[in-house]
Parts: structure tokens; C-alpha cells; sequence
């Protein structure tokens, strides 16, 4: 059975649309929850100067979990996407990912949640963030003209970089309740236990879950007809390994695939480190201006995010390259590892904050660019598997990254680890501009079924 290219619905625009705004209300709702989390973990849980290690510990080993079940359950979700309707997949993510948040409030509800329960329930978020990613990112051709493709990619990044915006504003906020509303004597009896509003964070984010899921249940997402089809039934075996057989024919995007893991090498440990070099390395700088740690850590968050939502924008707007894309990819990589390694160089919350606004500009472009010349290359209904194996290729070192920065930030300054790897990162990237290989990435157009053949039917 060949895969042939499949046009895009004739109301997909605005079915993406839908789906995108949706799903960008779940993004944001992950990232109130996210970053509170991380001050339940900073400033709650290992509050001592002390228990530096406990947070690095704590720290790398939730985001481990997380990073482990997103990447090593990727092959599986891509082949579950190209074998079953992807409308139904994202509505069953979207509604276990509810499950999971309610969860994890019930945990943060305690008066000390075991560490291996919080670990646990990571996992299970990654796990289910991979099989929705999956099913929407293999949706985008069957929805989005050709043409609109970098545009749907930048909406997409402008959402990731917006939620960092956000996420932290209101999660600061949300924690602070209790307190304000104990100082009012205001708290309600039945909330006078909570010792934070972490908690409703987690109710927030729950809560966007279940409205992206009533969503989908009014929308009309196509699958190409070979996932739907099952006249011919195909080997769940042979489709995992389909996506491993589509790459490895194709050098330049393998190639270019493995740039991403050293970039996501480097670059995956800064939600371990920004936390730890906020609260030991900057602390002398926004503790003489009568600031706090929450208060630092969220001007970072969202000065990083508003570099991302402007680059966002500017993608979306623009479009971006037309040809040679993978130029699109690189550069913008040397710039982000420069900023990188500005970043763990800097002693000023105010520098820092200027070479963060620098890594979140560069990324949507990074990302967009990425994601087109995929989008450009690979049929639709080969998408899933092919974008789940592409996925743990780029990201099996994000797990690797974390791991090692929980480790090198309890025995090192973080500001040293973060300046080492951004230079690793930017003179890896700089290298790959003089590899003929890469450059040829998006030569010979669409690839289709006379590279590597579908799995024959059993």
C-alpha cells in the first residue's frame, strides 16, 4: 500500500483554527500549573539553603519522569496516531490529562505528598501529552493548505511562548489567595489548611483539559484514508518500525534530527538549573532590591516568554523563508546557544533577563522552520509514525539533560553548567552550516512511497 499526499479539508482553516485555540487554553493551563509547581517544590517543599541537593533531586527527577514517558512512549503513540482516528486520541488525551491534574491537586492537598507519587504522576503526564502531541501534530497537513503551513506553526509557537507569559503571572497570583484572604480574615473554614495556592493552579489547569475535550466533541478532524482503513490490516510491529526505516533513507533529515538532540542536550537542564541559579546564584542581586524568589523566578519565565511570543508573532506574520529553511533552523540555534551561555555568565536578574528575552525570540523560528520542512516532506497518513521516531531521536537527550543538570547543579554553581552548555550548543549549531549534508534537507521535494514502502498488509 502506497501513501499518497492527501488535500487538505475545505473548512480545515477554520477547523484548526478551533482546534488551535482550544488546545493553546490547555497549553496555558499547563504552564499556571507547571510553574507553580515549581515554586510548591522551591519554596514549600525545600525552602533551606540547606536542602540544595533535596531540590535538585526534586527538581531533575519530576521533569525525568516526565521527559522519559514523553520520549520513550513516542514510537508508540505515532503508530497508535496512523492507525486509529486522531480526532479520538486527542479527545482521550485531553480528557486523562483532566484525570491526571485532579490528581496531582489531590496530592498537593496533602500535608507532605510522598516525592515518588509527584514522580509518578509526571510520568503520566508526559505519557499522555505524547499520544495528544502526536495525533495534533500529524492533523496539521489534513486541515492546513501547504502555503499556510509555517503560519499554522508559528500560531502554534506563539501559544508555547504565551503560556511562559502567562503561566507564571497567574500562578502567582493564584498562590497568593490564601494568604491575602487570611489577611482580609476572609479564608473560608474549609480552606484554612492550605498553606499556598498551589493547589488551585492545578484546578485551573484541570479545568482547561475538560474544555479543549467539549471542543473537539463539536469539531470534524480528518484522518487520511489508510488510517482509517481497514480492509487491509497492518502489523502493529512493522508500523513502529516504519518510521525508523522512513529516516534513516533520508540523511539530511537524520542529520538534521540529530542537531536537535544536541541542541536538546544542552538546552533541556534550564528548567532544572533557572530555579537554582535564581535562588543561589542571583539571590544576592534581587534580595537587595527588596524583591523575592517567586517574584525573580516569574520575571525571567515571562521575560523569556514575551521574547517568545514576539518571535511568534514575527513568524506568523512572516511566514519564513520560502527556501532554504534549514537556514531557519541553524541560525537562529548559534544565537540561542550564545544566550545560553549569557545567561549562566549573568550576575544581575536584569542581564539574565536579556539573554533569556534573546533564547525565547529564537525559538519559535527554530521551531516553525523545523516543523515545515517535516510537514513539506512526509505524506499524512506516514506522519504519526514518522513524527514519533523524529521526536525521540531529537528529544531522547532532553531526559539525559535534565538528569545531568540535577546532578551538576548540586555539585557545581548552575551558572557555570548553563555557560558550558550554551557554547557546546552554539558551536555545534555553527558546525552544521558547513555540513553539505544538512544543507541538502529539503532537496528532491515530498517524499513519499518510493523511499521506503508502507508496511505490506498481513
Amino acid at each position: 500500500m502506497t501513501s499518497q499526499s492527501v488535500p487538505p479539508a475545505p473548512d480545515g482553516w477554520r477547523t484548526f483554527v478551533w482546534l488551535w485555540s482550544s488546545q493553546a487554553l490547555s497549553v496555558l493551563g499547563s504552564a499556571v500549573a507547571g510553574f507553580a509547581f515549581n515554586i510548591y517544590l522551591t519554596v514549600t517543599r525545600y525552602p533551606l539553603a540547606e536542602q540544595k541537593p533535596q531540590l535538585a533531586l526534586a527538581l531533575s527527577a519530576t521533569a525525568l519522569a516526565w521527559g522519559l514517558a514523553a520520549t520513550l512512549s513516542a514510537p508508540l503513540a505515532g503508530t497508535w496516531t496512523d492507525r486509529h482516528d486522531r480526532r479520538r486520541i486527542m479527545l482521550g488525551a485531553d480528557l486523562l490529562g483532566a484525570l491526571v491534574t485532579f490528581g496531582m491537586l489531590g496530592l498537593l492537598l496533602l500535608p507532605a505528598a510522598p516525592l515518588w507519587a509527584l514522580i509518578l504522576t509526571s510520568g503520566l503526564m508526559g505519557l499522555v501529552g505524547t499520544f495528544h502531541g502526536s495525533a495534533f501534530d500529524a492533523s496539521y497537513t489534513t486541515l492546513v493548505p501547504g502555503d499556510r503551513l509555517p503560519r499554522a506553526n508559528g500560531m502554534m509557537q506563539t501559544i508555547w511562548s504565551l503560556a511562559g507569559l502567562v503561566g507564571p503571572a497567574v500562578a502567582a497570583l493564584l498562590i497568593g489567595v490564601p494568604a491575602l484572604l487570611r489577611k482580609s480574615e476572609a479564608l473560608p473554614g474549609w480552606l484554612s489548611g492550605l498553606r499556598d495556592g498551589v493547589p488551585f493552579a492545578f484546578a485551573v489547569d484541570g479545568l482547561t483539559f475538560v474544555v479543549a475535550a467539549l471542543v473537539l466533541l463539536r469539531l470534524h478532524v480528518p484522518s487520511p484514508p489508510e488510517v482509517t482503513d481497514r480492509s487491509q490490516p497492518r502489523s502493529f510491529r512493522e508500523d513502529m518500525a516504519f518510521g525508523w526505516k522512513f529516516i534513516g533513507s533520508r540523511k539530511p533529515l537524520l542529520a538534521l534530527l540529530l542537531t536537535f538532540a544536541v541542541a536538546n542536550l544542552c538546552s533541556s537542564g534550564l528548567g532544572v538549573l533557572e530555579p537554582l541559579i535564581v535562588k543561589f546564584g542571583l539571590a544576592a542581586d534581587w534580595q537587595s532590591r527588596g524583591s523575592t524568589l517567586t517574584a525573580a523566578l516569574a520575571t525571567l519565565t515571562i521575560t523569556q516568554s514575551v521574547g517568545g511570543v514576539l518571535g511568534g508573532i514575527l513568524i506568523s506574520v512572516w511566514g519564513g523563508l520560502k527556501s532554504q529553511r534549514v537556514l531557519g533552523v541553524l541560525l537562529p540555534m548559534i544565537v540561542a546557544g550564545l544566550a545560553l551561555a549569557a545567561f549562566g555568565f549573568s550576575s544581575t536578574v536584569l542581564a539574565a533577563c536579556a539573554a533569556l528575552f534573546v533564547m525565547g525570540l529564537t525559538f519559535p523560528a527554530m521551531n516553525a522552520h523545523s516543523q515545515s520542512i517535516w510537514q513539506s516532506q512526509v505524506p499524512p497518513a506516514m506522519q504519526g509514525r514518522v513524527f514519533s521516531v523524529r521526536r525521540l531521536i531529537a528529544q531522547f537527550t532532553s531526559p539525559l539533560s535534565t538528569a545531568l543538570a540535577g546532578l551538576l547543579a548540586a555539585r557545581y554553581a548552575g551558572g557555570s553548567v548553563a555557560l558550558f552548555a550554551g557554547l557546546l550548543f552554539a558551536v555545534v549549531a555553527a558546525a552544521q552550516l558547513f555540513n553539505p549534508v544538512i544543507r541538502r534537507v529539503e532537496e528532491g521535494g515530498p517524499v513519499g512511497a518510493e523511499v521506503v514502502k508502507e508496511p505490506a498488509a498481513q
